[in-house]
């Protein structure tokens, strides 16, 4: 398998979870603005959509939606718990979690947030459902120590990724003491710590 991701991107919770699998994927860094690999490639050639997280299995098919590739990722090795068994209500659980996410969070508030060109009215209605998105997270989390379940899921992979976020824009994160002390203990994990480490140098270097 290879994924394809760019640094402090939504496919760092990709690249989390192939870590906390220990799956044998090749990680290959995209510039997501100019469409092209690290390693020279068309990036369009490899995922239309232009976006990341994009995933090549070993038979050359490609997912591109975050939500399946981290699902993908959880069932190639399901003994490591990272997502429930399909049937179960705890999966569903999981792909509430993860839809609410995706649709809500990331797309909903980051996208205009974090995009250059998007109009400032769109930014500023992110800007105030953002405090509202952590009020929910927060009450949703309550005092579990995972947002789904009692281990380790890829929501919570996910949610670390919208978390770093989430101050990266000035949210001022003190007013959510429990998603603090989560994304405190979520940081310790050699997976989220290795990964988080490797992206954010590569994502200063692009910087400079």
């Amino acid at each position: 398998m290879e994924l394809y991701s760019s640094p402090m991107a939504c496919s760092l919770a990709s690249h989390i979870t192939i870590l906390e699998a220990g799956l044998p994927a090749k990680v290959t860094y995209v510039d997501t603005k100019a469409k092209r690999t690290d390693d020279g490639k068309d990036f369009l050639q490899i995922a239309p959509n232009g976006y990341v997280p994009a995933l090549r299995l070993d038979n050359g098919e490609i997912l591109n939606e975050g939500g399946s590739v981290l699902q993908y990722l959880a069932d190639q090795k399901p003994e490591r718990g990272l997502a429930p068994k399909w049937g179960t209500p705890a999966r569903y659980q999981l792909i509430d979690a993860l839809h609410y996410i995706a649709t809500e969070v990331h797309k909903g508030i980051f996208h205009p947030i974090l995009t250059t060109d998007a109009p400032a009215d769109a930014k500023a209605e992110a800007q105030a459902a953002l405090p509202k998105a952590l009020d929910y997270m927060e009450k949703r989390l309550g005092k579990n120590q995972y947002f789904v379940g009692d281990t380790f899921t890829v929501v919570d992979a996910y949610l670390f990724v919208m978390l770093t976020w989430a101050a990266y824009v000035g949210a001022d994160m003190k007013r959510w003491p429990a998603l603090v002390a989560y994304y405190e203990r979520l940081r310790q994990r050699p997976s989220v710590a290795k990964a988080f480490a490797e992206e954010f140098e590569r994502f200063q270097k692009r910087a400079a």
